[in-house]
């Protein structure tokens, strides 16, 4: 009794031993050639860091107020709050490849006969998702919105972001 114990000891302990040595890490599956993900899967126990919607700033204030002259096209809105995205993650000790879900809305372009600018905001998503210099890449969904809340504004992004404890 008493060796069949000890065994059982020695055995749980090893499987203690395996379980702290575990690397957990987040999984991401990506679709073909495409710069997103179809699936993140975060390992429980990971730190999630959620971000509100970010906005652009202006880039032109000597433009007429209300117009997307004063935000720029929607490249230029993209790229601005991605930069607003990256540097709050910055501040969390974050970086854009930690980031494993993205919604972004879209308002129509008035030069595009109010569609929404996809192009536009996929110029400015690959300067930051799935380049060389950082191929991660985030689940993603892109929706068309009636309106931001301030006039000229075409894009919202927010973010989660997740780190995995080691």
């Amino acid at each position: 009794m008493l060796k069949r114990l000890g065994s059982l000891l020695v055995l749980a302990a090893a499987l203690t031993g395996c379980a702290k040595e575990e690397v957990r890490e987040i999984k991401r599956t990506d679709v073909p050639n495409f710069p997103i993900a179809s699936a993140v899967q975060v390992p429980a126990g990971s730190d999630l860091f959620f971000l509100s919607g970010t906005v652009p700033p202006a880039v032109n204030k000597d433009a007429p107020a209300g117009s997307v002259d004063v935000f720029g096209d929607t490249e230029t809105q993209t790229v601005n709050v991605l930069t607003r995205i990256q540097e709050t993650l910055k501040a969390q000790g974050l970086t854009m490849g930690d980031v494993v879900l993205m919604h972004v809305y879209l308002v129509g372009d008035p030069a595009k006969e109010g569609k929404m600018d996809f192009a536009g905001m996929m110029a400015g998503y690959t300067k930051f998702f799935g380049t060389p210099e950082q191929p991660n890449k985030p689940a993603r969904s892109t929706v068309q919105i009636s309106a931001l809340v301030t006039p000229g504004m075409l894009v919202e992004i927010e973010v989660v972001a997740a780190k995995a404890k080691k």
